[in-house]
């Protein structure tokens, strides 16, 4: 005999309460797998399955939802809500996708930095120079993180002084890609443009640092208005974000240490290079003195060699001119006559001591 308790449902109102009880009891779960059968339906839908050594898990997703470069064989932790279809077939709705496992991290990391390099975003010729001395910084980071300590610390040590904007996010997890794409879309739309925007974090494991792997974060940076600088994990690590770029950074201090430069050691370098210009100065100058003594020597030996020839030269004048001074003449006995020369005429017989007016008796041609 049939129990009267037993529920009864429609197909539709069993689906429901069947997804119901399934978020009740799970929410949202993460589960980490092998990714098999991936495919991307109508450029908008990824469908792929999720499994293990015995066990297999259908997923959807939308294609907007995976930040990063997935392929069968890869380990992964998807982060879903599972549901049960309109077509009664169990499914996981995927909200965020990770490689999961150092291989994994790898393989997704060298697909998606192929994509982005055939496009251009790690090529030289886009990347812009820093201010040497800028006034105005923004910085995204966790303000409450030790990467972000030491920037500021070294930063405030180098050269006080300077405007620096922080945006707090979270720089690990599911939710750190989105929040620092919001951050730099927050700076880039300010009236008047931060000169540098430095975005840093400290180490961390692979996984830690995956969030500076992410395709839109990273395009966001090579889209960015305000030259770039990223300083994220240890020397030794090396992330899209860092590639893409205008400037990497080794660490969060190595970061502060390119934004600025040091006070000190520039006081010091204007310091040296003043001496180096006295120095070349005084030795310009003393070069100048010595040519100028020289040539005021040798000008002055030609003006003394050209009074001496005047010298001479006026003295002879003078003699010229004293041999053809009329009184001369008149000393050696001879006369000077003035006057019309012609029988009848008068004339005057200039002397030495006397002065004759006589009148011409006669005239005669040698």
């Amino acid at each position: 005999m049939a129990n009267d308790q037993t529920p009864k449902f429609s197909v539709s109102d069993f689906i429901a309460v069947v997804n119901q009880s399934l978020e009740y009891s799970f929410g949202t779960v993460e589960i980490e797998g092998e990714v098999a059968s991936f495919k991307v339906n109508q450029g908008k839908w990824v469908f792929f399955d999720i499994k293990d050594a015995t066990g297999s898990v259908n997923c959807f997703m939308s294609l907007f939802q995976l930040r990063v470069p997935v392929e069968d064989g890869m380990k992964v932790v998807v982060r879903a809500v599972p549901k049960i279809t309109a077509w009664g077939k169990f499914s996981l709705t995927i909200q965020s996708i990770r490689p999961s496992g150092e291989g994994s991290l790898k393989k997704s990391f060298e697909l998606l930095k192929a994509k982005l390099d055939k496009e251009g975003l790690f090529s030289p010729e886009r990347k812009r120079s820093l201010p040497e001395i800028p006034e105005h910084i923004a910085v995204i980071s966790s303000t409450s993180a030790a990467g972000y300590a030491d920037f500021v610390k070294i930063l405030n040590d180098r050269w006080g002084g300077l405007k620096v904007d922080v945006a707090h996010v979270q720089v690990q997890g599911d939710s750190a890609p989105e929040q620092m794409i919001r951050a730099i879309s927050y700076f880039n739309q300010q009236e008047t443009l931060p000169e540098v925007l430095v975005i840093i974090r400290g180490g961390g494991s692979a996984d830690d640092l995956a969030a500076f792997n992410d395709e839109p974060l990273v395009r966001a940076i090579a889209a960015s208005r305000i030259p770039t600088i990223v300083g994220v994990g240890h020397e030794v690590d090396v992330s899209l974000a860092d590639m893409v770029a205008d400037v990497r950074a080794a660490t969060p201090s190595n970061a502060a240490q390119i934004v600025v430069p040091d006070r000190k050691e520039l006081t010091n370098l204007l310091g040296q290079l003043v001496c180096r210009i006295l120095v070349r100065t005084e030795g310009v100058v003393d070069g100048y003195l010595k040519d100028t003594k020289v040539t005021l020597r040798q000008g002055l030996a030609m003006l003394d060699t050209r009074v001496d020839l005047l010298q001479s030269q006026l003295v002879t004048s003078r003699q010229v001119m004293g041999a053809y001074n009329p009184r001369a003449v008149l000393s050696r006995g001879y006369a000077i006559i003035r006057g019309e020369v012609a029988t009848g005429g008068i004339i005057r017989i200039e002397q030495q001591e006397r002065i004759i007016t006589a009148e011409v008796k006669d005239v005669e041609a040698i």
